[in-house]
């Protein structure tokens, strides 16, 4: 009998050790998503002249950074140092390592977000030196890997922090085209998304059609992928760099048409009964109304930019990151991969957090009460993600 109290008591030992930097999801998640919910509040309370507060960047300009170089670059951390082992087998970065890098993306915020004591050069580089130190770690394991297939990955990642320096340049006043800093950083995000998940949606639906539905097989072809990305990097990339471009508006709109019809071949409508691959499905979807939205507000000026925008940044991006850190926290710690009435409720609001942020950008008179509206579904969704999964990321694996 004692050796029996024993053994079972170690397991309420072994919860309580802190598991935060046993894997990158775990603390860039974790912080990700608190910063997702953070930003966005204090931007629309900011916006609305709720609160006041100073930094080295001008109220856009932050909204702009914290959301895409801030938000963004903490769950890409989270997913590539979390994805890499599984590509080059060799073991994750972890421990003192780990918290440095974890350290260093706060203090960024910190930079980027209060008027510190310190010069706006100075700011600029803290930032910065985040995305260089992820894609060093990055690069470094992959190389030392020789897994030169994923080397490829990179190459968004080095633009998404090139992109952010040139958003710092612009704002300290260095002549660079207006705005071509926040465009490329949305490309690249964009571009990273729609490799990742070619990859792993397609992987995930058919492994679970084959154990529920093996009936059902995916319909897959190489010509549709090739041109659903070529058109899609090629028109935002020419957008980021030209953004009159009727050239790359067209691209766009053939990047919706190829990326909708691939991601019909892909069956999504066929996993209905489990939101946590779902989900997935949605975010791509995204990428092409996105796409043509973008497209559309080049060649015809009924067609908001802002609808664009926000249809690849509230709805591809907010929804494939939720749908992500939900799969990859479950999956990484032992748990079902199944989502409850939480995770869907998340999904819920994050989806509708996009589309009200889509349609405000087509009304001027209720744009504002919309916006908000908007926000506020974006803030519980990330904010309860946060709240919900914390012991997740923070207690050690099943």
């Amino acid at each position: 009998m004692h050796g029996s109290k024993s053994r079972t008591s170690s397991p309420s030992v072994a919860s309580r050790r802190i598991a935060l930097f046993d894997g990158a999801f775990r603390p860039f998640f974790l912080a990700g998503a608190l910063w997702g919910a953070i930003a966005l509040g204090l931007w629309v309370a900011r916006f609305q002249g709720a609160i006041v507060f100073d930094g080295p960047l001008d109220p856009l300009a932050w909204h702009i950074h914290e959301m895409l170089f801030g938000f963004v670059f903490a769950a890409v951390a989270g997913f590539l140092l979390t994805a890499i082992p599984n590509w080059t087998g060799r073991p994750p970065v972890r421990g003192a390592g780990l918290a440095a890098l974890a350290a260093l993306w706060i203090v960024g915020r910190l930079v980027s977000t209060v008027a510190l004591p310190i010069p706006f050069a100075t700011a600029a580089a803290i930032d910065v030196a985040f995305a260089v130190a992820l894609g060093l770690v990055a690069a470094r394991e992959i190389v030392l890997a020789r897994n030169w297939r994923n080397l490829r990955v990179m190459l968004p990642v080095a633009l998404l922090g090139g992109a952010n320096l040139l958003l710092w340049l612009e704002a300290g006043g260095t002549a660079v085209p207006a705005g071509l800093g926040w465009r490329l950083g949305l490309a690249a995000i964009i571009t990273l998304v729609s490799v990742i998940a070619s990859r792993i949606v397609p992987a995930f639906t058919r492994n679970w059609l084959l154990r529920e539905r093996p009936t059902i097989q995916l319909s897959l072809n190489r010509w549709t992928d090739r041109i659903a990305m070529a058109t899609l990097h090629l028109g935002l990339i020419g957008w980021a760099i030209f953004p009159e471009s009727r050239v790359a508006g067209v691209l766009l709109l053939a990047a919706a048409v190829a990326n909708a019809i691939r991601l019909a071949g892909w069956r999504g409508v066929r996993t209905a009964t489990e939101p946590l691959l779902l989900i997935l499905h949605f975010g791509y979807l995204w990428i092409a109304i996105g796409a043509a939205l973008l497209g559309a507000s080049m060649l015809w000026s009924a067609v908001p930019l802002a609808a664009a925008i926000h249809a690849l940044t509230a709805g591809a991006i907010g929804t494939m990151i939720l749908g992500v850190m939900t799969r990859v926290s479950l999956g990484h710690s032992g748990r079902a991969l199944t989502a409850d009435g939480v995770t869907t409720g998340l999904y819920g609001a994050v989806l509708a957090a996009g589309i009200i942020r889509v349609a405000a950008a087509f009304s001027a008179t209720l744009a504002m009460p919309l916006i908000t509206i908007s926000a506020g579904l974006w803030v519980v969704a990330f904010l309860v993600f946060a709240l919900r999964y914390a012991p997740i990321l923070i207690l050690p694996r099943r």
